[in-house]
């Protein structure tokens, strides 16, 4: 499996936990940064963890904000991404049982990094239900 994670400042610390929980995974992580917990502008890290779900180039993305709403709003932008913001594991698993969430947002400043590694764990080892949710997650995207 390969992921793509990216956060702000607010996320680093959470960023680094989760890319370290998912060593033994067999998952191959493409960090998109930053790579400090330096103050940066979230949008810049969002886009190319979303492109990298987008392009099929990942399978799934983790962003991490402070509140997880403006990386949410960020992936939620490109076409094929279904983000959903996630504060319990429940949530998270729901996210991809009913939407099919190919990239989680993670509020750092209102989960612990235990819970946003439990979270992310959820998150990935979830299926999507498929059957009456496919029909529903068919009419997320806008056609041009």
């Amino acid at each position: 499996m390969k992921i793509s994670i990216g956060c702000d400042h607010a996320g680093f610390d959470y960023k680094e936990s989760i890319k370290k929980a998912l060593e033994d995974n067999n998952t191959v992580i493409c960090d998109h940064g930053p790579y400090s917990s330096d103050s940066v502008d979230y949008p810049e890290f969002a886009h190319p963890v979303a492109e990298h779900v987008e392009q099929g180039v990942s399978d799934f993305g983790i962003l991490i904000c402070g509140s997880g709403n403006g990386v949410c709003m960020t992936a939620n932008k490109h076409n094929k991404v279904r983000a959903a913001l996630c504060w319990t594991k429940e949530i998270a698993q729901l996210a991809r049982e009913h939407n099919n969430a190919n990239v989680i947002c993670i509020p750092a400043r209102y989960t612990s990094q235990a819970q946003a590694i439990q979270m992310v764990q959820v998150f990935l080892n979830t299926a999507f239900e498929g059957g009456r949710h496919e029909r529903r997650v068919g009419k997320i995207a806008l056609s041009c």
